[in-house]
């Protein structure tokens, strides 16, 4: 880079600013950080941390002061939340004429501006942890100040775990505090909105008292209801996930839905699996909505563990990274339709130097804020060792028995499904994400009969896969030539295995395969609201089924090898939203 690049984008940084004495300097926690080695503490996944003792109390008491800040501070849950979309404000100065928010969503920056986002949440806590620490007991003090210092946030590894965290379930929680062990309002169920100015009165969720989960119609959570479509979508969470990290080794295609050029057959993404979790959890309440979902608690667990799978990517391919793409939709501070790079603002997030706001190049790496997580230990080894040591525990993980396997819903146990599988199968989709009226929608994928009830669909035994379209009600107009076409992937292996396994096919060749997805391959469209939508009113909608040969890895620190990615434009042609001739993979 230029020193003439390096001052445009410093002054580019600079005329976001209103006021330099407010800017906040984002650095994530320091504490327990060996600066000599680059040793630092884990994000840990939250089924384990919080039996943590200590550190999950703190956890749990820096949340609730959190929580309690006056809507006025910028330092508060509301102003935090609020950066992600509405009320579509400035936060730290920084300021922009778009009503939409910060967020970047089908956008190259997608995993690179939620890290600092992370961060500052993180460094907030940690602070918060520190105070609370200094007030136990002098016989439980150092224990508590300890844990405070190593304090990171945790994560929802949901392809290993897909029931909600039972923390986040109860709307009270037993702790240890300083005064002693109390039962207090669990911070992590909901958020109770102090204030909604802001909010437009006509928005459903505007008018909400606080943050719910799938609601019914008096507005409750439906917490069993988000657990069972989670449970039903176990096995292509966990595929996906596996099949990402192992397949995608480029960042642009890896990194986000709206990624158009050299995709071949690969249309899965970190944000195509990271939007399933906002539609299964949120589903009509405020995590299935862009504008509100940061106000939810799940959403940082939920976005730790996204970032957790871009750190593990990294660590995998370190030498890819972002490229130029053009953002559809814009941002609050980015008007729709521009073209961002690894040299983009990530507003508003700002470093420690007068003026200076992160760019992906100073926010690439998690040892910047002080964290990793514990499938990434990079110290003391070369990114050599370092690749083949991620891919070791990623196999571990996700794909134990050396093949692609599936998930049993039922128990917590791993089976392999087929000990022969040497294919696998993918729906592929491609849709325009504002086809209704820029609001959010599921396209259910189902491998056999199955309901006619809609409500019933997201859990359906019939179901292969649920692909969720996360759209935002932002009021931006599109730039003439801008595309908002996105794109996904549901994995159907898991379903056709079963299939095997019942003896409805011999095995997993393509000349079994291809007639009974033929016949039995269908899918549905359905709003937030639980309402059907016919495909044929999505003319953007295309749908295809691809598939690839498989030859399990010969060692751990290895991954499978694939095939040539095949489309089997058979299986959907002539169905509403079915890609045909020419229409490629």
């Amino acid at each position: 880079m230029t020193i003439v690049h390096q001052l445009l984008l410093l002054v580019l940084g600079t005329l976001f600013l209103t006021n330099q004495t407010k800017a906040v300097a984002i650095t994530g926690p320091k504490g327990g950080v060996n600066s000599a080695t680059g040793q630092r503490p884990f994000r840990q996944e939250i089924s384990s941390f919080q039996n943590s003792g200590p550190a999950f109390d703190l956890y749990i008491l820096s949340f609730q002061r959190f929580v309690q800040q006056n809507n006025t501070n910028l330092l508060s849950y509301y102003q935090v939340a609020g950066i992600h979309g509405q009320p579509y404000v400035a936060w730290d100065g920084v300021n922009g004429p778009y009503k939409t928010g910060y967020c970047t969503h089908g956008s190259i920056l997608f995993p690179t501006w939620h890290r600092p986002y992370l961060a500052l949440f993180e460094q907030i806590l940690w602070n918060h942890a520190q105070d609370i620490a200094a007030n136990y007991p002098t016989s439980i003090r150092s224990k508590y100040q300890d844990a405070a210092v190593n304090f990171r946030i945790p994560y929802w590894d949901w392809a290993s775990n897909p029931m909600m965290p039972a923390a986040v379930n109860k709307a009270t929680i037993k702790i240890n505090t300083p005064t002693g062990p109390q039962t207090i309002a669990n911070p992590l169920y909901s958020y109770t909105f102090q204030a909604q100015s802001g909010f437009p009165a006509n928005d459903r969720l505007a008018n909400f008292k606080t943050t719910v989960r799938y609601p019914n119609s008096a507005g409750q959570s439906q917490p069993n209801l988000v657990n069972k479509q989670l449970l039903a979508n176990a096995n292509s969470l966990r595929t996906l996930t596996y099949q990402l990290l192992v397949q995608q080794s480029n960042y642009a295609s890896f990194s986000n839905t709206g990624y158009q050029d050299g995709r071949g057959g690969l249309y899965n993404s970190l944000e195509n699996m990271h939007n399933s979790i906002h539609g299964l959890v949120g589903n009509g309440g405020h995590m299935g909505n862009v504008p509100y979902s940061a106000f939810d608690p799940i959403f940082w667990l939920h976005h730790a563990n996204v970032d957790r799978l871009f750190a593990i990517w990294q660590a995998i391919y370190p030498n890819s990274f972002v490229t130029s793409q053009r953002n559809a939709l814009g941002t609050f501070t980015a008007a729709p339709g521009g073209v961002e790079n690894v040299d983009t603002a990530l507003t508003p997030f700002h470093g420690t130097s007068p003026g200076q706001i992160y760019t992906s190049t100073t926010a690439r790496y998690t040892k910047t804020f002080g964290y990793t997580y514990p499938e990434v230990v990079d110290w003391g080894v070369d990114s050599t060792q370092l690749s083949a040591n991620v891919r070791t525990k990623l196999n571990a993980l996700y794909n134990p028995k050396g093949t692609i396997s599936k998930r049993d819903t039922n128990t917590t146990t791993t089976t392999k499904t087929n000990s022969t599988a040497n294919h696998q199968y993918f729906v592929n989709i491609r849709v325009d994400k504002t086809a209704l009226n820029s609001t959010s929608f599921f396209i259910h994928f189902f491998l056999g009969p199955f309901s006619d009830k809609p409500s019933t669909w997201s859990y359906d035994p019939a179901l292969a896969g649920s692909h969720t379209i996360f759209a935002s009600s932002s009021s931006c107009s599109l730039q003439a030539g801008s595309s908002t076409t996105v794109y996904g992937q549901i994995p159907l292996t898991h379903s056709l295995a079963n299939a095997v396994s019942s003896g409805i096919l011999r095995d997993l060749s393509p000349s079994e395969v291809i007639p009974l997805l033929t016949k039995s391959l269908q899918w549905r469209v359905q709003q937030f609201d639980d309402s059907a939508v016919d495909a044929k009113l999505l003319p953007s909608l295309q749908v295809n089924v691809v598939g690839q040969e498989v030859k399990p890895a010969a060692k751990q620190s290895d991954f499978p090898a694939f095939g040539e990615v095949v489309a089997y434009k058979t299986v959907t042609a002539g169905k509403a939203g079915g890609s045909g001739d020419g229409d490629g993979l």
